[in-house]
């Protein structure tokens, strides 16, 4: 089991914010992303926070979006469409999207639109 499951996502989601921020990016184009890749919507996303829910419950619970297969290419050396832990792979998702923000990929391209 890796460390990052029972890590908080309210302890990640500052980072996040962080690294859009030096972007030029902003926190409503991370929640968008979040949103479109959970199924949470921005009361749900504040809860989380809040409550300090763990990667493993925040994915557990979430509505994966069917347009998650279009989600593809290298995060850490490892590329996302070939992770066989269901779990890693949805945190390593997300780190995807995080990423295409930060280098000015448009919003609507990093949804699959």
């Amino acid at each position: 089991m890796h460390r990052i499951f029972s890590d908080s996502v309210a302890s990640v989601y500052p980072l996040y914010v962080a690294k859009l921020a030096r972007k030029g990016r902003t926190q409503a184009e991370l929640d968008a992303v979040i949103t479109w890749l959970t199924g949470y919507d921005s009361d749900d996303l504040a809860r989380i926070l809040d409550e300090g829910v763990t990667f493993r419950d925040f994915f557990a619970d979430a509505r994966i979006n069917p347009n998650v297969s279009l989600i593809t290419g290298v995060v850490c050396g490892i590329r996302v469409e070939e992770i066989e832990d269901p779990l890693m792979q949805q945190i390593r998702y997300l780190d995807k999207l995080v990423d295409e923000l930060a280098r000015g990929k448009a919003l609507e391209k990093v949804l699959r639109r």
